[in-house]
């Protein structure tokens, strides 16, 4: 049974910019959707053109380019989360040369 008293607190990221960081952050997401994918194909998935728990197919199997702009949103959101609190708990994102 869930603890409903459970109320989340994430790091406030709400006066963080990630102006300039655009090129990571699609990186990053392309990164993510490759790990689920790899994990989903390893654990016996296919793709299929819907979800299906019972047959492992799902239709997210795909390279990222073909995902949805709705898709490709979800994985933008996470990283874009991730990145602010990074940079909120006092770390810098520096590009090597």
């Amino acid at each position: 049974m869930p603890d409903q008293s459970y109320v989340p607190h994430p790091v406030d990221v709400s006066q963080v910019s990630l102006e300039g960081l655009q090129p990571l952050l699609e990186g990053l997401a392309r990164n993510a959707h490759e790990i689920w994918a790899q994990q989903r194909l390893r654990d016996g998935w296919t793709y299929g053109a819907h979800r299906d728990d019972v047959k492992r197919t799902h239709p997210g199997l795909v390279p990222y380019e073909n995902l949805s702009e709705s898709e490709k949103e979800y994985d933008r959101v996470m990283v874009n989360e991730t990145l602010k609190a990074i940079l909120a708990l006092g770390y810098r994102i520096v590009k090597s040369e």
